[in-house]
């Protein structure tokens, strides 16, 4: 299992300089890749283009770019760029978002999202490798090429559910999670989407879990306060059927928590779900949770 690092956005003057030390020190200390979130601060690929250019080596993701505001060309085109200034080191991952975003704030219908992910695939997919596209969905059309330069990277899906699991196993390179546990991920996720790709003569997808994760020798408080930074996670529907697959009432039930020996065992138990890529998410004791961390990344 590989170890990746969740970047933080910093409030302050220079936020994406905030960013570049943190990729630059995620890569010194031995994680493999850093990925960062696209939620209402900065751009993610964006500042992935210009915090992660001058640090070599690690790959950078994006977890997730909302799908629904934006033409799959116009992603593909935008994430070409992004990995042209990061030497092919981009993993793009996107995800529908939530109803409450798409419809309440951005103002778009939530209709069907495993329609829409399938027919925004059809379109990204080949567009993102500098083939002609020429499609007519329900929703989507287009008709293109793209002459940007990076063409090339793996594309990750936000699934969660059987019919997005499959589109991730069987047309992209995988899924990044959220909010879902060892005992799902074993039972629902990796069967599911490594299932599709065997299916389809595919190589065995990544699966890319994040997680928050405190050293601690007071758990009990630990996951108290993992309650009180993510509980909106709690109440979005998505996050909540993985949530109640795991047997978890709070998010901070799925937070990995406890002494060095505790988290390091479930560590191992999130590599025998199925896991091929956890993503570190630190959200207290952050000095001694980034010592363990680093030595598990270097194994």
């Amino acid at each position: 299992m590989r170890y990746g690092y969740y970047l933080t956005e910093k409030k302050g003057p220079d936020p994406i300089g905030a960013l570049r030390d943190q990729i630059a020190e995620a890569a010194a200390d031995g994680f493999t890749s850093a990925w960062l979130s696209n939620i209402f601060g900065l751009d993610a690929l964006t500042t992935l283009a210009v915090a992660g250019s001058q640090t070599p080596g690690i790959e950078l993701g994006t977890a997730v770019v909302p799908t629904y505001p934006r033409h799959p060309a116009v992603l593909a085109q935008q994430a070409m760029t992004a990995n042209a200034a990061l030497g092919g080191r981009l993993a793009l991952g996107i995800g529908p978002s939530h109803q409450m975003v798409i419809e309440n704030m951005y103002g778009y219908s939530f209709d069907r999202p495993g329609r829409h992910m399938k027919e925004y695939l059809d379109i990204l997919l080949p567009a993102s490798r500098g083939e002609h596209v020429t499609y007519t969905g329900e929703t989507l059309k287009a008709d293109l090429t793209l002459t940007t330069p990076g063409a090339g990277f793996p594309v990750l899906i936000a699934a969660l559910g059987p019919r997005m699991l499959k589109l991730a196993g069987t047309v992209a390179d995988g899924t990044v999670l959220w909010m879902t546990g060892p005992k799902t991920v074993a039972e629902h996720i990796a069967p599911t989407i490594n299932a599709a790709a065997a299916e389809a003569g595919r190589p065995a997808p990544r699966i890319v879990c994040s997680l928050p994760v405190c050293v601690t020798d007071d758990p009990g408080a630990a996951v108290s306060r993992a309650n009180e930074i993510f509980e909106v996670y709690g109440r979005l529907p998505s996050y909540r059927a993985m949530l109640d697959r795991e047997g978890a009432a709070t998010p901070g039930d799925v937070a990995i928590v406890g002494d060095e020996k505790s988290v390091l065992g479930k560590l191992e138990e999130l590599e025998r779900a199925g896991v091929t890529d956890f993503v570190c998410s630190v959200f207290a004791n952050k000095e001694r949770t980034r010592n363990l961390l680093i030595g598990a990344a270097k194994g």
